[in-house]
């Protein structure tokens, strides 16, 4: 059978892996899918580069529109990035009948509902592996392998920037500060690292999975969304104090009322797997009905592990090309008629109506009747304590010092009554600073 033919929007880390990968793997990559894949055609604005890459076999452009136009090309991955002209391209290529692959977790968050619409009335696929958690088949072990599952929640590291950042703080007793230079210098935070230290690219990704666990369609605009930048170095050490370890997830939860969508620093048992992965690994902790807890772990980013799940997107187009679109695995794992109705019935809800624990920490005056005071305020919210921590001032703040730490941990209560609560707390004479507020998962 005659290979198929792919064209490559952009060979910078990711797609230079997938053509490497694919060329390297070729034979097995051919007996997997039934036929043989071939890049024929690379867009890159920088084409001497690109030409460095691919070599003289293959036609290497500087018009992203001469892939899409060229009437061999059955694919078109997209490795452009960013919001704007991706969503153009994909589109377009949609438009022409191509098959569509991209690592594209911003466009797919923001714009999924108009692509996977317009893929859908064009009879044509977008596949979209590589656009979470890199090498790790997260999407595919949701949409296919769980499909017997009515999904209860789930939980991800889906960040190895911030993973690494806050597995150096707690490693090395080091602020959030200091620790974000060491990772750009050693290339795992970009100059700009605003999307992943702030939670946007770990929310761009939950938002993917919450659309496929829960068959409702992308709603990033509705996530909560909160980063690791005001955390310290002492909330990361009292957390360990008490059992837990700190870090970034990503949690998309079926609730009574809806569906929860969040990104925020998490308090999690350190007897939890989830809270030892370490560095820049990625891990999600899927709960199903039938199956119970699963673990997916692995490198979430990087050239290589991403071009593995490019090209399985390769080959999963390369064995459905010519079937009847009405029998393809769906976009979102459900029907798309169903999407719709399920956003009626299962809207995602805004926090102040989340459910969870709390890890608090207070600095307040050394006197007697603070902690009297602060858990009082607490009892008449109805807030359960599940346990209190109290720092000798010495500690805190060296010989003499007249502040200290008073850290509380909490049962589980709704977000808002705990925003009314803190407010209540914050507005003391004894409370010293802003109190800060760390959600805790059991994930149990």
């Amino acid at each position: 059978m005659k290979p198929i033919q792919v064209g490559l929007l952009g060979i910078g880390t990711v797609g230079s892996g997938v053509f490497n990968v694919l060329q390297r793997n070729q034979d097995e990559i051919s007996r997997r899918a039934g036929r043989g894949i071939e890049i024929t055609m690379v867009a890159d604005l920088d084409v001497e580069r690109a030409r460095s890459v691919v070599g003289d076999g293959v036609q290497v452009v500087n018009d992203a529109r001469a892939i899409i136009a060229n009437p061999d090309i059955d694919i078109v991955i997209e490795l452009i990035g960013g919001y704007g002209i991706a969503r153009a391209l994909v589109l377009e290529a949609i438009a022409a009948g191509k098959h569509v692959v991209t690592a594209n977790k911003a466009l797919l968050a923001v714009h999924g509902t108009e692509i996977f619409a317009a893929a859908s009335a064009k009879g044509v696929m977008v596949a979209f592996e590589a656009a979470v958690a890199g090498g790790i088949p997260i999407i595919k072990a949701l949409r296919e392998g769980l499909t017997a599952n009515r999904i209860q929640w789930i939980a991800g590291i889906i960040n190895g920037t911030t993973n690494f950042i806050l597995s150096e703080m707690r490693d090395k007793g080091l602020d959030f500060d200091v620790v974000l230079k060491e990772a750009q210098r050693l290339g795992y935070a970009e100059a700009d690292p605003t999307f992943d230290i702030e939670g946007v690219d770990a929310a761009h990704k939950v938002t993917l999975m919450s659309a496929i666990a829960f068959g409702i369609p992308v709603q990033f605009d509705k996530a909560y969304v909160e980063g690791i930048t005001k955390l310290g170095a002492a909330d990361i050490r009292y957390a360990e104090q008490l059992g837990y370890r700190i870090k970034l997830l990503g949690i998309t939860k079926r609730a009574e009322k809806g569906v929860e969508l969040r990104v925020h620093p998490s308090l999690v048992p350190t007897k939890r797997l989830i809270a030892n992965v370490e560095g820049a690994m990625n891990a999600v902790v899927v709960q199903g009905d039938a199956v119970g807890t699963t673990l997916y772990y692995g490198k979430g980013a990087g050239s290589e592990p991403t071009a593995s799940a490019v090209i399985a997107d390769l080959v999963d187009i390369a064995r459905l090309h010519t079937a009847d679109p009405e029998h393809r695995v769906p976009h979102l794992a459900f029907q798309p008629q169903t999407l719709s109705d399920a956003m009626d019935a299962l809207p995602v809800l805004p926090m102040s109506e989340v459910v969870t624990s709390y890890y608090l920490r207070l600095s307040v005056a050394d006197q007697a009747g603070v902690l009297a005071k602060v858990t009082g305020l607490l009892a008449e919210a109805g807030v359960s304590i599940d346990a209190v921590l109290q720092r000798e001032a010495d500690e805190v703040g060296g010989e003499g010092s007249t502040q200290t730490d008073l850290i509380i941990l909490t049962h589980n209560t709704r977000e808002g009554t705990m925003d009314a609560v803190i407010a209540q707390m914050q507005a003391l004479p004894t409370v010293l600073a802003p109190i800060t507020r760390i959600r805790k998962e059991e994930l149990s």
